[in-house]
């Protein structure tokens, strides 16, 4: 799966100010900036922004964080178990049952704007 615009989903934890983008210029406020509501892709926290909501999302819907790898998240649903391998805005979702990944991804579409690419194929 891929989640679409994913550095856009992250939440800023400070001011953040720019200059006003080149052909959206406001006549006669030319001087002022615009302050950022929410992380954009070239800033230089966007990845760790986006990598902090991606966490909280799924660690609150009861995955538990891999001791080594901190990009693969792990639950266990009814002695059925599924695992989430987070690579930037890709991810492969797997498990013991077509049940336990569908609803995972139903889950993660419901949070994020997603691409399942196997329904694609």
């Amino acid at each position: 799966m891929d989640v679409k615009t994913a550095f856009l989903n992250g939440d800023l934890e400070e001011e953040i100010y720019m200059l006003q983008p080149e052909g959206w210029i406001i006549p006669r406020q030319k001087n002022k900036v615009c302050k950022l509501k929410k992380s954009l892709y070239d800033l230089k926290q966007a990845p760790k922004q986006w990598y902090k909501k991606f966490d909280q999302v799924v660690l609150s819907d009861g995955f538990s964080l891999d001791s080594v790898d901190k990009c693969v998240y792990t639950k266990s649903i009814n002695n059925e178990y599924v695992i989430i391998s987070l690579y930037v805005d890709n991810m492969l979702v797997f498990g013991t049952s077509m049940n336990v990944v569908d609803s995972t991804k139903h889950f993660l579409a419901s949070k994020f704007d997603m691409k399942d690419w196997v329904k694609l194929m």
